[in-house]
């Protein structure tokens, strides 16, 4: 397998550390969509990363299809109940840490893309009303349990993880940490799992 992406993008991460996770081989080929030579559109018209490439050619996308498909390959390590409302709940959770990451990629975006003059504060409040309120609702659900989701680590945690480590690494300004203690706890202790420490986000 071949995965599309870059070294700074929490979507990618979020697949490579199931990778590690699932123990899978595959090649990361670094692709920086917004470059003008870029060619994502031939793989994903939607122009996005991360695009992971089958051995018959077939290209997947979509962080959250893509990891569910990754669960299911293998039976090492697995992070997804096969049905029911446990499944669900994980889904929730995965759910809610990309929709703050997608806010996040939006209010990053508008400061990064746009120029100065033609960008919305007010836009960029409502995108991070939207980071806020997903992180205390990360907290809330979290309280004072180990992992996310029942008593042992899912996709779930894998997750979150990700969703606090692109907002540590791009918005180093949100004090996401004194303000929910029980999502810095989660993210110290995944963080010393192999697969989060080899995928820590890069410019």
């Amino acid at each position: 397998m071949k995965l599309i992406g870059s070294l700074a993008s929490p979507y990618v991460r979020k697949v490579r550390v199931v990778l590690a996770e699932k123990k899978l081989d595959y090649h990361l080929e670094l692709e920086n969509v917004w470059a003008p030579e870029t060619t994502i559109q031939q793989l994903n018209p939607l122009g996005k990363v991360p695009c992971l490439i089958m051995e018959d050619g077939y290209a997947m996308q979509d962080s959250r299809v893509i990891v569910e498909y990754l669960d299911a390959v293998s039976p090492v390590s697995k992070l997804l109940p096969p049905n029911g409302r446990e499944r669900a709940n994980i889904k929730c959770w995965e759910a809610l840490a990309d929709g703050v990451l997608d806010a996040g990629v939006l209010i990053r975006l508008e400061r990064t893309q746009r120029p100065k003059s033609q960008q919305s504060e007010e836009w960029i409040a409502r995108q991070m009303k939207k980071v806020e309120l997903g992180l205390a609702s990360m907290s809330e659900r979290l309280g004072d349990e180990a992992y996310c989701a029942s008593n042992h680590y899912s996709l779930a945690d894998v997750a979150v993880g990700c969703c606090l480590g692109w907002l540590s690494f791009r918005f180093p300004e949100i004090d996401w940490r004194s303000k929910h203690p029980n999502l810095g706890r989660l993210f110290d202790k995944l963080s010393e799992r192999p697969s989060f420490k080899d995928t820590v986000p890069q410019a």
